[in-house]
């Protein structure tokens, strides 16, 4: 322990104190933790274990020492119980800490929760984390009767701050498979007494014996005011370059200088001999048999890693991956035993952005910051290693699996270009990655080594190109939807008799525990109010030039760019008035007829296999362009990307993924009509601006595999449609806005639009500091935040400080369910809706309104 311990910086500043609660054989808690800062709204301060291997750098015998031994007094609490344990612990920060626990158990099987889902393998449950920043927790255990029986479960986090984690697990995992016994395992105890007294009642409510392990316990003692005054300290070292949001900690830089990287060593290279069928962690579950099987192999990979290290390696630095933490943990305590090396530490990288401060009192000394490269399912953004800049090690062996050895990994900002100026020597231990094989029942790893050649993304599972007859036309008004007959074809299949609409709440509680997806029901259409189809009425007359413009743009740059005669293809149903407003603009100035689709594209799922079918079979696959109405973090966007490449690979032509939008505030695409976030009208309404045509829907009993996927037409909705309408009005814009189109298009096609993705940095920002911790639940833009007030349950909503009439509608929304409206700086987008986290319908009043105390 350094003389100074690591959180007297925050204390004298802040006042913030550690209060011990624990017996007294227990560790001090200042031997544990230290104190760094980060920018949130509802805690500023961050406890930063000391023996965890996350943040600091730590001998990985310590490490391991303290996973196995609170394993053994998990077994010795157990007795007879521990021969049917299951071991459950959190990513990514506990997924090392769960499996050494499972070690110290003995014979008992191991999974982690993970944010990295896997095309084909069906969750086991899921939830919400209350302080992380990063998406939901998916159960993805390879043998769906790993959590299924009844002996005991051990969860496993750093630290209990308030239990909320844990407490949604167990509900979650209890309504499926009850059990009488749950032992939650942390390094650290800090929960309040009111937050025991909660978990003693929901023992008691469950009916279920609940037990606590712990390394020390205690309290955290916050003074009043610590929170605004940790704020303002974060702000005052961002603005001077002290340390975090792209600033380096004194005399310690982020970057990796040109110079300085031209000086590295060059970066070397090593695919480990890991043993065939074993997995690189517990994200699909790790068995005792996988852990003897590594044992054995372990004193062999220490040698192969010490003969690729060479006779002097000096001090060495063993970092893992995000999740990826057992298995470089057990690789570096192997070196470490072997004596290669004349110090071990090992540490892992992060999605956690925390303040760095070069201060012998501060946790966080500095920070390198680099792009992530496993291509999450969240979507890009950066990724943080600490205390490892400045740190004086020899040498850097960066532990990666196959998944995320990609171009991102390898590139001039990557992390082994960040980490080079940092040490001697950097060498890249690859494991292969382990993906369940989902057709067979059989495990699969992929052992062949990858080149720096960039993986694009784990491929979704390519479904077989069905060889059944070419499905039959499209529908069309007015039989199905509003629209003229020649506006859209509908490559859908009427579900209107089917009974698929469910109340809000109880879809956002089933949708939040895992128990259904978003597309297997409806919310109940929102009936808009006479005050709010007045606000619309008016937003449509004082918008309807500007995106007449955007209209104009977005379908000029196709024309010039993609295809002379494109047919256009809207993503059912926000992007089908687009489409519909370009094929007019196109008849309109050109005198062209072109065809217009709309088809189903489900999150997760992918877009609809046979739609594709039809239009490969109806149109030349190079002339077929996406069409969406915005982008928000650009999820649709790689959504879309993802179900063509496997489409492809399953033997299906070829079609551009580059979807095209009116509006682009999430820089995600580089052929739109606008990048401003801006009320675009018909994201004020649901179907009755949407041809009166539901959004789709995706359940098994209803879409066979020849089937298109599903929708309702809302035909007792008449009286209240206005699709026709709103395209009328846009439409009757068009030769006003020519000129300035025309202007326009000529400097976007001398421009450069490469996406910048910055929509999902401001998105992860969000999710960190309003302690949401899930960037699906934050929603960006004019139009996603509506389909937040109108569809989910909001929690609240982040306004752009004096925006003006084009969130009119938004503010009366959220006035009607009760949610506040906050006003903020800096925000890139007009507004930002976010969906109540954790949601439970005690999330609700009676009313129906937010209840944002829950």
């Amino acid at each position: 322990m350094d003389a100074v311990w690591s959180g007297t910086w925050v204390a004298e500043r802040l006042g913030v104190r550690l209060e011990e609660a624990g017996d007294p054989g227990s560790p001090r808690l200042d031997e544990l933790l230290g104190l760094a800062l980060r920018r949130n709204p509802k805690r500023a301060h961050l406890l930063v274990s000391q023996v965890l291997g996350k943040h600091v750098p730590q001998s990985p015998r310590a490490v391991y020492a303290a996973g196995h031994g609170l394993g053994e007094r998990v077994r010795a609490l157990l007795g007879d119980e521990a021969a049917a344990v299951v071991v459950l612990g959190y990513a990514e920060t506990a997924t090392g800490l769960g499996h050494c626990v499972a070690d110290g158990l003995g014979a008992a099987p191991y999974l982690h929760s993970t944010r990295r889902p896997v095309p084909g393998v069906e969750p086991a449950g899921g939830f919400e984390e209350a302080h992380s920043h990063a998406t939901s927790h998916l159960l993805l255990p390879q043998d769906p009767k790993l959590l299924a029986g009844s002996g005991p479960l051990v969860l496993v986090d750093d630290e209990f701050s308030t239990g909320n984690t844990v407490l949604n697990t167990i509900r979650d995992l209890h309504a499926r498979h009850p059990r009488a016994h749950y032992v939650v395992v942390a390094l650290v105890d800090m929960r309040s007494p009111a937050d025991r007294e909660r978990l003693t009642a929901f023992a008691a409510e469950i009916g279920a014996r609940v037990d606590l392990i712990a390394l020390a316990s205690g309290t955290v003692h916050l003074p009043e005011g610590v929170l605004a005054k940790g704020q303002a300290l974060v702000e005052e070292y961002e603005r001077e370059g002290a340390g975090a949001a792209g600033a380096p900690a004194p005399g310690v830089s982020d970057e990796a200088p040109a110079a300085a990287a031209a000086a590295a060593a060059p970066v070397g290279r090593v695919v480990l001999d890991w043993p065939a069928g074993v997995p690189d962690g517990g994200r699909h579950g790790f068995t005792p048999e996988h852990r003897a099987r590594l044992e054995a192999a372990l004193p062999a990979l220490a040698r192969q890693l010490a003969d690729a290290l060479g006779a002097e390696p000096g001090r060495v630095l063993v970092l893992g991956n995000e999740e990826l933490m057992y298995a470089p943990l057990r690789l570096a305590r192997a070196l470490e035993e072997s004596g290669a090396a004349a110090e071990v530490r090992f540490s892992t990288t992060t999605r956690s952005p925390v303040l760095a401060v070069d201060d012998p009192g501060y946790a966080i000394r500095s920070r390198i910051v680099f792009p992530a490269h496993d291509h999450p399912a969240d979507g890009p953004g950066d990724r943080y290693a600490y205390n490892v800049a400045g740190a004086g090690f020899d040498t850097v062996v960066a532990v990666a699996d196959t998944h995320g050895d990609t171009g991102a990994l390898h590139a001039p900002d990557g992390l082994l270009a960040r980490l080079a100026p940092h040490a001697g020597r950097v060498l890249l231990a690859l494991v292969p990655s382990y993906t369940p094989d989902v057709s067979s029942g059989v495990s699969s790893d992929r052992r062949e080594p990858i080149m720096p050649e960039p993986i694009l993304s784990e491929p979704i599972l390519p479904e077989p190109i069905l060889s059944a007859p070419i499905l039959s036309e499209p529908l069309r008004g007015p039989a199905f939807s509003s629209y003229a007959p020649e506006d859209c074809g509908w490559l859908l299949q009427d579900l209107s008799d089917a009974a698929l609409e469910a109340p809000t709440e109880e879809r956002e509680e089933a949708i939040q525990a895992g128990g259904a997806h978003y597309a297997e029901s409806l919310p109940v259409e929102y009936q808009p109010s006479p005050q709010y189809q007045e606000l619309y009425r008016s937003a449509l007359t004082a918008s309807a030039a500007r995106i007449a413009r955007a209209v104009g743009t977005v379908t000029e740059t196709v024309l010039a760019e993609r295809s002379p005669s494109p047919v256009l293809v809207s993503l059912a149903r926000a992007g089908t008035p687009v489409g519909v407003l370009m094929r007019r603009w196109a008849r309109a100035r050109h005198g062209l007829d072109l065809p217009h689709y709309a088809v189903s594209i489900v999150r997760g799922r992918g877009i609809d296999p046979n739609a594709l079918r039809w239009l490969a079979a109806h149109h030349d696959p190079a002339d077929i362009v996406f069409v969406d109405g915005w982008t928000g973090k650009g999820a649709i966007t790689r959504e879309l990307a993802a179900a063509l490449e496997a489409h492809r690979d399953a033997g299906g032509p070829d079609f551009n993924p580059e979807i095209v939008v009116l509006a682009d505030p999430g820089s995600c695409v580089s052929t739109y009509g606008t990048r401003e976030d801006f009320l675009i009208p018909s994201a004020c309404l649901n179907s009755t601006v949407s041809g009166l045509i539901s959004r789709t829907v995706l359940r098994s009993d209803l879409v066979g595999p020849a089937d298109f996927h599903g929708a309702k037409f809302y035909r007792e909705l008449a009286g209240a449609d206005v699709s026709t309408g709103f395209i009328d009005t846009v439409a009757a814009r068009f030769d006003e806005v020519a000129e300035a189109v025309g202007a326009e298009v000529k400097e976007l096609l001398a421009a450069d639009r490469t996406p910048t993705w910055e929509g999902w940095a401001a998105v992860e920002r969000i999710s960190e500091e309003y302690g949401i911790h899930d960037v699906n639940l934050v929603k960006p833009g004019v139009g996603e935040t509506t389909r937040v007030l109108l569809r989910r349950v909001p929690w609240k909503i982040l306004a752009q400080r004096g925006a003006g009439a084009d969130l009119d509608h938004v503010r009366l929304l959220a006035e009607q369910r009760g949610v506040p409206v906050e006003e903020v700086d800096g925000l890139p987008y007009t507004c930002v809706g976010l969906i109540h986290p954790r949601f439970t319908r005690g999330a609700t009043g009676a009313d129906g309104k937010a209840v944002t105390s829950k």
